[in-house]
């Protein structure tokens, strides 16, 4: 059989990895050993032949490793200049250079990867330090750090078997078209680039190996969402077809052509009836499907089992899944297929007699000890190509973040993938050393949880926590005590990882603070998360200084969190909405269509509060749905798709009691009565899944005037005012109008908002357009002759 010779560098980095890149080519190979690195990169080129047959070894001959040192110096940059170190830094690089067929010079710094064409020797060196100093101008002694030499670098030759067409047509076979159009071969290497290796699975690699290549058995993959189960079906298929090869060598002559035909081909249901539009099509493509994979002894290999069951006809009798049936029992067909436990309760409730098909191969999800070595290995196997340093204790943090914050989450898949995203993050960001600090900081912008919650080292005073909620409700210490309790058992992490943080109920008069508790807790969870937030904040906190630095503002002021961020993690609902015989179906989202609002948002961000406004107007079956949703954390629907509420905190308001009295909105209620009227109303074991029932008590008028002068000072986060520079002095006269004109007995503070709009925006928008103001003005705002005056 013909070959090609390829020459590549083989580099050992300080933590022990290894790759091998093709000179003059920049393909890269990686491995623990340098065996694994050198067998990894011939594998990609042995497929780069199979794909293209035309494809050539590089043109660069006789190489030879040489050493330069150039001189760097890093720097840092402000916003308006430049900071360069007081020294420079010597790098060495290494270089290979080599010759062309032409006799022309050629040179390579894989580790760069720069490649070039040189004149004569004596110019090398010039054009080393130049094109070296341009790659590293402008970097941070940090950034500079991550392109410092191999510990150990050699030269090495790689000799690639080259298939040689055979007399009837080209030795790489094209697919059959239908397998073309709806599925991917798996043991591809541009479909296995697109996971990790199966680490830590190696019984069960060896199982499924042995069932795939020696039984040639039906398969079942059983495990929780991201446990690893495709990882470890790709790693499998090429395990099984490195066996199917070694075999077919064995049993024919070496030089004999063989041609290529992938066995393992991967889809999904979605992809099956892609662009089938009348009855009968997609039933005739999986018939062509069938027959294919036939011809070529082929396995199909279905990433959803239950994306099977669902997709096709009007139900699982018609569907995909009861097609294949008949095939798979025959032995006709061989599936691979994937599911996890609440899928196949589903299956086997749906369609009995497929899971019977199948031999099935579990899956568990690792513990902590081998969760902490997989993904050592992933940040060692990610950062060892680009060459990034990864700081020890970084993978025991991201696997104790996950295993605190999303004890649902299986391992390794989420952990593995923000592991890989981190490195690839920090490569794009000048490949600067990933950290335990920057694990912090990508888990704190990926669910919102400010750092205090993420590190242990930062200290949280009970007393601090109740003043900030004070701060915030105003005259509802029961409701402030009840939030200081959520948020001190989560940072001490006692809230049981199987149930919601917090599943509460407010109950009390309208207009007296409930919705705006929710909110209190949101802006104290996730109203930190993001850059944009951070940024308001900071913006409206400076603007606080700026008035208390002019006496303009009142000792009780706050700076308010800007809408945007509480409103991506507060979720409100408002109960009446739910109230029908289809409520459930609403809430959830129809059994084949789309999921509803309340899954939809959960699932995308499970980090969020759950507002549930005046439940008790909702349908008895949604109180049946969220009973399971309080006890367990979590939502089955038929078809085993789960939507997680563990990470959520659950708040529902009421009004029930309310009319129970004739001393609506002022004074001192009993909160016995809002409790009684809960109780009466809802089912015990409803009743009974509440961590809390909070009641809230009636506005007084100290605290109607407090509440307008809290929702007066917050206009100067406005953004005109922002802009601007002024400044806004609120009279007593003034508050104690809108206190009065803003407060209803049957509606509590409610109207108090659209009183400032009405007496106090827009007067102050018509007088600024009148009356331009300059930086650091203070306009006094006063109440006279039945209007809002500035001056």
């Amino acid at each position: 059989m013909p070959t090609a010779r390829y020459h590549a560098l083989l580099c050992r980095d300080a933590a022990g990895g290894h790759s091998a890149i093709a000179l003059d080519l920049g393909t890269t190979g990686f491995g623990k050993t340098a065996n694994d690195a050198r067998d990894d990169l011939k594998e990609y080129l042995r497929w780069l032949h199979r794909k293209d047959e035309h494809a050539e070894a590089p043109d660069f001959g006789e190489p030879e490793l040489r050493w330069f040192t150039v001189n760097v110096r890093p720097e840092y940059k402000g916003k308006n200049r430049l900071y360069p170190t007081d020294a420079e830094v010597p790098v060495r690089v290494p270089c290979v250079v080599g010759t062309r067929k032409s006799g022309q010079f050629a040179a390579d710094l894989p580790l760069l990867g720069l490649r070039f064409d040189y004149p004569n020797g004596t110019e090398l060196e010039k054009l080393v330090e130049r094109y070296v100093s341009q790659k590293l101008e402008g970097l941070t002694p940090e950034e500079v750090g991550a392109y410092l030499p191999p510990v150990e670098a050699e030269l090495l030759e790689l000799v690639v078997p080259v298939p040689k067409e055979p007399p009837g047509g080209p030795l790489t076979v094209p697919p059959p078209p239908t397998l073309a159009k709806v599925a991917e071969p798996v043991g591809d290497r541009a479909v296995r680039k697109g996971y990790a290796r199966a680490w830590g699975r190696e019984a069960d690699l060896a199982a499924l190996v042995r069932k795939l290549h020696h039984e040639k058995a039906n398969v079942l993959l059983l495990g929780e969402a991201g446990v690893g189960k495709t990882t470890l079906m790709v790693d499998a298929v090429r395990e099984a077809e490195k066996k199917a090869l070694a075999d077919t060598n064995r049993s024919r002559d070496a030089d004999e052509p063989r041609p290529q035909k992938r066995k393992f081909w991967l889809t999904s249901a979605g992809r099956i009836v892609a662009g089938m539009r009348y009855l009968g099509q997609w039933e005739e493509r999986v018939e062509s499907l069938i027959a294919e994979l036939g011809e070529i002894n082929g396995v199909l290999c279905a990433e959803r089992l239950l994306e099977l069951v669902r997709t096709g006809g009007l139900g699982p009798t018609d569907s995909i899944a009861a097609f294949l049936v008949p095939y798979l029992a025959r032995g006709e067909l061989r599936m691979i297929a994937e599911v996890t436990p609440a899928e196949l309760d589903a299956c086997h409730r749906l369609m009995p007699g497929l899971p019977d098909l199948f031999q099935i191969v579990r899956v568990e999800p690792f513990d902590r000890a081998t969760a902490l070595s997989v993904i050592d290995r992933q940040l060692d196997a990610s950062a060892s190509g680009p060459g990034v340093e990864v700081e020890r204790g970084t993978g025991e943090r991201i696997v104790r973040l996950f295993r605190r914050f999303m004890p649902y989450a299986a391992f390794p898949g989420p952990a593995s993938g923000f592991a890989r995203q981190l490195v690839d993050e920090h490569v794009r960001d000048g490949k600067k050393p990933v950290t335990p600090t920057a694990v912090v900081d990508r888990f704190r912008r990926q669910t919102g949880l400010p750092e205090l919650f993420l590190r242990d080292e930062i200290t949280l005073q009970r007393d601090d926590v109740r003043s900030w909620f004070r701060a915030r409700v105003i005259d509802q210490p029961e409701a402030c005590e009840a939030a200081t309790n959520v948020v001190m058992t989560v940072k001490a992490g006692l809230n049981d990882p199987n149930r919601p943080p917090a599943v509460m109920l407010f109950c009390g008069p309208t207009g007296v603070g409930k919705t705006h508790m929710a909110q209190a807790l949101a802006d104290y969870f996730f109203g930190h998360g993001g850059s944009n937030s951070e940024r308001g904040i900071r913006n409206a906190e400076l603007q606080q200084e700026n008035q208390r630095s002019s006496g303009t503002a009142s000792p009780h002021s706050e700076s308010r969190i800007p809408h945007s961020a509480r409103d991506r993690r507060l979720i409100r609902l408002d109960m009446s909405e739910y109230g029908g015989f289809d409520a459930v179906y609403r809430l959830l989202g129809p059994p084949r269509g789309e999921p509803g609002e309340l899954v939809k948002r959960v699932r995308q961000q499970p980090f969020s509060v759950l507002l549930l406004d005046e439940i008790e107007k909702a349908a008895a079956d949604v109180f049946d749905t969220l009973m399971g949703v309080f006890d367990e954390g979590r939502l089955t629907d038929q078809y085993g798709r789960v939507t997680n509420f563990r990470s959520t905190i659950i708040i529902m308001t009421s009004n029930l009691g309310a009319g129970q009295s004739r001393a609506v909105g002022f004074g001192a209620d009993s909160g016995v009565r809002y409790q009684d009227a809960a109780m009466k109303f809802f089912r015990p074991e409803f009743f009974n899944r509440m961590d809390a029932v909070v009641t809230f008590r009636s506005l007084l008028p100290a605290s109607v005037r407090a509440i307008t002068r809290r929702e007066l000072e917050s206009i100067a986060a406005r953004e005109g005012l922002v802009r601007s520079g002024a400044a806004v002095r609120w009279s007593e006269r003034l508050v104690e109008r809108l206190a009065e004109v803003g407060f209803d007995p049957r509606y509590g503070a409610r109207p108090l908002q659209r009183a400032i709009e009405r007496e106090v925006v827009a007067p102050l928008a018509r007088w600024l357009l009148a009356n331009p103001i300059t930086d650091g003005k203070v306009i006094a705002a006063d109440w006279c002759d039945g209007v809002c005056v500035f001056s």
